[in-house]
């Protein structure tokens, strides 16, 4: 190889290297610092910038002097505007320009950016899971098992909503061991980085517990004990009213009771597995007794495809006065397939 085609190569690594360059995101601090890589957002008073040498980086809004993208983002402004744009900083102000034309500002006032055609971070989405279990047993014994639900929840940076319901019916040698049935809503809304006030409401029946129709509506505040990327612990204190009509009264009275409404929600998450906690204690106010206690807790782990997975989990209902012949705890173990999809 000549001298000409050695500096031929070279001019010509040299401009790749270059082009690579200029053709990323670009990040410069108070203190001279110079951060190279893809913007991801802005939110919250800080700049995440992701890099190929340290990975993500979080660096607070106020340290940041100068912004730059090679490719559009989606900016939004403290006055609530909403730009797409390529953002470039000199002499300390921001100029995010689009094809519709351009807006100049200054750091503190960009409060949120997200890539182009993402969702929109202040945007309430929805999110569908559906559930089924169906097994089975010839020969020796018979049994079947019939487990399936389905929620739709809507989230937002401020609230949630969720709408559910499930059917779970098991049979064994000809004789009905699960027959229950609810549906409900439950909304929180956040009026402080932690804390919410929640409303809810759920009905059905369990024909196996006697319960030919039941309700229980609650309402409080709730504050996250813990809130992270990956952890979420939710305490929830409030009043509730519980409903509770039999398959044979008079033997056994209806329930109609205030009762107190204490909650305790966990949800661990990695990106390989969840583990999901739920606690609900409705004690009695009234001079009944008739206290209430559920719980589920399940671990579940994504299938090959993300949008399918599987979980495993025991739940258990306590009622302290059951009605005559039926056992104080029911305790319910199961395995279920799972298909999220939504935004």
């Amino acid at each position: 190889m000549s001298k000409t085609d050695i500096r031929s190569l070279g001019l010509a690594i040299a401009s790749l290297c270059i082009g690579a360059f200029l053709r990323a995101d670009v990040i410069e601090t108070k203190d001279g610092s110079r951060i190279v890589g893809h913007l991801t957002k802005i939110d919250a008073g800080s700049v995440t910038i992701t890099t190929s040498y340290a990975g993500d980086i979080t660096i607070k809004q106020s340290e940041i002097t100068t912004i730059s993208t090679d490719k559009p983002v989606s900016v939004r402004l403290d006055t609530g505007a909403r730009i797409d744009g390529v953002v470039s900083t000199q002499n300390g102000m921001v100029q995010i320009a689009g094809p519709d034309g351009s807006i100049v500002t200054t750091i503190p006032k960009v409060t949120q950016s997200w890539p182009v055609g993402t969702l929109d971070p202040a945007a309430g989405h929805w999110v569908y899971e559906s559930t089924v279990d169906i097994s089975g047993t010839s020969g020796n014994k018979t049994e079947l098992g019939t487990d399936i639900g389905f929620s739709a929840k809507r989230i937002s940076p401020q609230d949630e909503l969720d709408f559910y319901t499930a059917y779970n019916r098991q049979v064994a040698e000809g004789e009905v061991s699960t027959d229950q049935f609810k549906a409900g809503i439950d909304y929180s809304n956040d009026f402080t980085a932690t804390s919410s006030w929640f409303v809810r409401d759920e009905a059905g029946f369990d024909r196996v517990l006697a319960i030919d129709f039941y309700e229980t509506a609650a309402a409080g505040i709730g504050e996250a004990l813990i809130k992270n990327n990956v952890d979420l612990l939710t305490a929830r204190v409030g009043l509730a009213y519980r409903y509770d009509s039999y398959v044979s009264p008079p033997v056994t009275p209806a329930v109609s009771a205030v009762a107190a409404d204490f909650e305790l929600n966990n949800d661990l998450k990695t990106a390989t597995w969840e583990l999901v906690d739920k606690l609900v204690v409705l004690p009695d106010l009234s001079a009944f007794g008739n206290d209430m206690i559920t719980q589920d807790s399940y671990f579940q782990i994504p299938l090959k495809s993300p949008a399918w997975k599987f979980r495993v989990g025991v739940s258990n209902n306590y009622i302290s006065e059951p009605p005559a012949g039926i056992k104080k705890l029911d305790t319910n173990y199961y395995a279920r397939l799972i298909l999220d999809w939504g935004e």
